[in-house]
C-alpha cells in the first residue's frame, strides 16, 4: 500500500542541503560548504520540491530566499537536523550539555553568526551565551572566569592568547568622502586607552605629520559607522568590519599606510568539552575566513 505523501520520509541529506543553502545565501556557497559539486546541490533542492509537490525556494534572486512553504520546511528541517545530531551523540556516547560563555567585540560578530549556528545545531542541549565587550575586559574576564572564551584584538594591554589571523587595518570614509578638504581629518574612534585602532590611526597620523581630532567616540561599531556613512569623520576597521556607504581610503587620499592587527582566542585555565570543541570550531573558522584583497568589500 502507498503511503500519502504526507507521510513519506523525507530525507536528512536533502534537507540537510536545503538549509545549508539558505543559511550559506545561495547554491554555490553551499556546494563550497557541503564539498558537493554545484549540480548536486540543484539536484537535492530538485528531488526535495518533487518529494513535497511545491516550490521551496524564490528563483531569479540573488539571495537563496525560501518560498512560504520553504518557510514551513526549514523550521521543521532544522529540528529534524538537531535530532539526528542528539541520537548520533546519545548512542556514541558523545552528548554534550551544560553552557558555554563566549565573550566577542561587537566588531567581529559579523565573523561568527555561521560557525555559532553550526555549533548549536551540533550539540542543541548546550546553553550557548555570547557577551559582547571590549578586548582588553574581554581577556580579564577569561581570566577571572566569567567567560570560557574569548575571541578578541591582541593588544598591548591585553597579551596573550592563541592567534587565530592577521587583518589588515584600512582607512574608510564615506563614498566620496574628500579627506584632502578636512585638515584637522575628522577621525571616528572608541575612547582612549581600550582601543588598538584608535592608538594605531593616531600613531601613523602623528608619524605623517597630519593634523587630526576626535570628532566622534563610540564604544560601538554600529556608532562608529553610522558617523563614517553620514560624513561626519573617517575610522579604522578591518575587511570584514565594512558595511555599505563605506569606502577604503589609501595613499591616494593623502593618508599613511597602517600596520596589520592579531585576532586572539583566549581559554580558560580548565575548558570544559563544550568549551573545547566551540573552540575548535571558531578556530577552524576563523582561520579559513577570505584575507587579502578579495576580503575587501568596499561598498559604493
Amino acid at each position: 500500500m502507498t503511503l500519502p505523501h504526507m507521510h513519506r520520509p523525507l530525507d536528512l541529506v536533502l534537507l540537510n542541503t536545503f538549509v545549508c543553502v539558505i543559511d550559506k545565501g545561495g547554491f554555490t556557497a553551499a556546494a563550497k560548504y557541503l564539498h558537493l559539486a554545484q549540480p548536486t546541490v540543484s539536484a537535492h533542492i530538485k528531488r526535495l520540491e518533487e518529494a513535497l509537490e511545491r516550490p521551496l525556494l524564490r528563483r531569479g534572486h540573488k539571495q537563496a530566499t525560501p518560498t512560504a512553504a520553504g518557510e514551513k520546511l526549514l523550521m521543521h528541517a532544522r529540528q529534524m537536523l538537531r535530532q539526528n545530531s542528539l541520537a548520533w551523540q546519545d548512542v556514541n556516547d558523545q552528548r554534550l550539555a551544560g553552557t558555554v560563555r563566549l565573550g566577542i567585540p561587537e566588531d567581529y560578530f559579523g565573523y561568527l553568526p555561521e560557525v555559532l549556528a553550526g555549533f548549536e545545531a551540533r550539540f542543541p542541549e548546550v546553553e550557548l551565551e555570547v557577551h559582547c565587550g571590549l578586548s582588553i575586559d574581554l581577556v580579564q574576564e577569561v581570566e577571572s572566569g566569567v567567560l570560557d572564551l574569548a575571541i578578541t584584538t591582541r593588544q598591548p594591554r591585553s597579551p596573550g592568547g592563541e592567534v587565530l589571523r592577521r587583518e589588515p587595518m584600512l582607512w574608510v570614509g564615506a563614498v566620496g568622502y574628500d579627506t584632502q578638504a578636512r585638515s584637522p581629518l575628522p577621525l571616528a574612534v572608541s575612547r582612549r586607552g581600550v582601543c588598538i585602532f584608535r592608538d594605531r590611526a593616531i600613531a601613523s597620523l602623528d608619524a605623517a605629520d597630519i593634523p587630526w581630532r576626535i570628532a566622534y567616540t563610540s564604544a560601538s561599531l554600529s556608532g562608529l559607522s553610522a558617523a563614517v556613512r553620514a560624513g561626519l569623520a573617517v575610522t579604522v576597521l578591518t575587511p570584514s568590519m565594512l558595511g555599505s556607504g563605506m569606502h577604503v581610503l589609501d595613499s591616494g587620499d593623502g593618508l599613511p599606510e597602517l600596520a596589520h592587527i592579531d585576532i586572539a582566542l583566549h581559554q580558560g585555565p580548565l575548558p570544559s568539552e563544550a568549551a573545547q570543541q566551540l573552540a575548535s570550531q571558531l578556530k577552524t573558522h576563523i582561520e579559513q575566513l577570505p584575507t587579502g584583497p578579495e576580503a575587501v568589500k568596499t561598498s559604493q
